[in-house]
């Protein structure tokens, strides 16, 4: 019995390569404390100036995240760490959180949501409530990035309409107008380009005009990915794994987001008004496996940290 031939997607072979490369310049990407633990030299994966996200996992000891950010900010890399609303206890803690980050990292970005709990553990139940402290533009952020949801979230919308959400992004919105700092939507990650088309579309026409970064999957393990879009709520682009995963001939190789970043990367190239401004991973097989697929890719800081807000 002959055996089976698994041929890898040849980047080379890539469409519209210089378009995917002009997507993913300016890249950005997440890690949390206990994984970057694990790395031993992040100038040896990024590109100078990367902005890197710091998930602030439920539980995480604030003396971790700031250590981490801290490190990365040394580094040379653009730090943006979470600040999870429902996991702060009140405005104090708030306040000081925002001075330990200033003071021992010199963060000056942030990524302001509501957090993976259910419930809240203090005053704080909204990313709003935490913008309406007025404590991030007292202390300078030069940059706010704010959550989105390409394919809704149930947490916030149990109806299965996007009623909530999309009164939450006119609000942000409204917000925008009012801080000095730069604002975006860091997304949740989906595996199909036409739903976060028609999304970002639907935001332009409904008045939302802050810039998208829009949330791509790193390569992974098929089982890993699934087991993460379950339990992040991904909606039905989720199909797309699970159409893989029937495919034996697919099966046993790692997902690479090909797909969904070059018919993106086509869309935007052909549009250039387009509202995707950014691409942000989710390295779900490991930074180091993304970071090698970003590069393979063609992905490159726009500028050093030295320069960007």
């Amino acid at each position: 019995m002959a055996l089976l031939s698994f041929k890898r997607r040849d980047p080379a072979a890539t469409p519209a390569k210089p378009a995917v490369e002009a997507f993913l310049r300016d890249y950005s990407i997440e890690v949390m404390p206990r994984t970057a633990e694990k790395v031993e030299d992040f100038r040896a994966l990024l590109p100078e100036g990367t902005r890197v996200y710091i998930a602030h996992i439920d539980g995480t000891e604030i003396a971790d995240m700031v250590a981490t950010a801290k490190r990365l900010n040394a580094d040379g890399f653009r730090v943006m760490p979470h600040f999870p609303a429902r996991s702060i206890a009140d405005k104090a803690t708030l306040a000081d959180w925002i001075a330990r980050y200033q003071g021992e990292a010199d963060v000056r970005q942030g990524l302001i949501l509501a957090g993976g709990i259910p419930e809240p553990r203090g005053d704080f139940q909204s990313s709003m409530q935490l913008l309406e402290t007025g404590l991030f533009d007292k202390a300078g952020f030069t940059r706010l990035h704010v959550a989105g949801h390409p394919e809704g979230n149930r947490d916030i919308d149990p109806d299965g309409s996007d009623r909530a959400v999309m009164d939450a992004l006119r609000w942000k919105t409204a917000f925008a107008e009012r801080t000095d700092a730069k604002m975006a939507l860091a997304t949740q990650f989906a595996f199909e380009a036409k739903p976060i088309i028609r999304w970002v579309e639907r935001l332009a026409a409904e008045g939302i005009a802050l810039p998208v970064h829009i949330g791509i999957a790193g390569p992974a393990k098929l089982q890993t990915l699934i087991k993460f879009a379950i339990a992040c709520g991904v909606g039905p682009s989720l199909r797309v794994l699970q159409k893989r995963a029937m495919d034996v001939t697919k099966l046993v190789l790692p997902y690479e987001p090909w797909d969904v970043v070059g018919e993106l990367a086509a869309h935007k190239a052909a549009n250039p008004g387009f509202g995707i401004e950014a691409a942000h991973f989710f390295p779900l097989g490991g930074i180091k496996t993304c970071a090698e697929w970003a590069m393979k890719a063609g992905g490159a800081s726009a500028v050093p940290a030295s320069a960007a807000a």
